[in-house]
């Protein structure tokens, strides 16, 4: 979490944060305007904040520090959640997280949109509505395909596109709607 979010969850002002953690209200101005990054800033900064706002240094630092992972890992990663959770319990955590939202709005597209297709899949198979809260970002595609890694590797290795021609006509349509060529999103060990 941001400190702008926790000054509002907390109901705090920048002017106060600077009474009650003894850090300059200049810094805390650019902290929260993004002039400085709290990344950069002293560890005694940082603890000062975060004894203020009563949280960690590690909350204070997370937003900045966050890693984004490779999309094979991340795509694996998701199929993992289905099978851990099931269907339904995906569905609803997914949804409740605002998880697709984020993503988009970091402008990580291929994680949003794979998010977003599994979902409606999700709801096809289940016979649920989709949530039209997403339909914004349905209208989204990306420019180009992007093919799982097997079947780039299985294309350098036959010399061929014929694994990738293959691989358009079995995609699942909620996928593939994105420029995702996606066959199989249930078969993961």
């Amino acid at each position: 979490m941001n400190i702008n979010d926790l000054l509002e969850q907390k109901n705090i002002t920048k002017y106060k944060l600077s009474k009650i953690s003894g850090v300059s209200f200049t810094t805390i101005s650019e902290i929260t305007t993004g002039k400085t990054k709290i990344k950069n800033c002293t560890g005694e900064t940082l603890y000062k904040l975060s004894k203020a706002l009563d949280t960690t240094v590690e909350n204070l630092l997370a937003e900045s520090m966050e890693y984004r992972q490779s999309f094979e890992t991340y795509k694996s990663n998701v199929c993992h959640m289905v099978k851990d959770m099931g269907d339904i319990g995906f569905i609803i955590q997914t949804l409740e997280s605002n998880k697709i939202r984020t993503l988009y709005n970091k402008r990580w597209y291929p994680e949003c949109l794979y998010l977003l297709a599994m979902v409606d899949y999700l709801c096809r198979e289940n016979d649920l509505p989709t949530c039209n809260d997403y339909n914004d970002i349905r209208s989204t595609k990306l420019h180009e395909p992007i093919f799982p890694l097997s079947v780039i590797a299985a294309c350098a290795f036959s010399r061929s596109n014929q694994v990738k021609e293959n691989s358009l006509k079995q995609a699942i349509p909620e996928f593939i709607r994105f420029n995702l060529v996606e066959s199989e999103v249930r078969n993961v060990h």
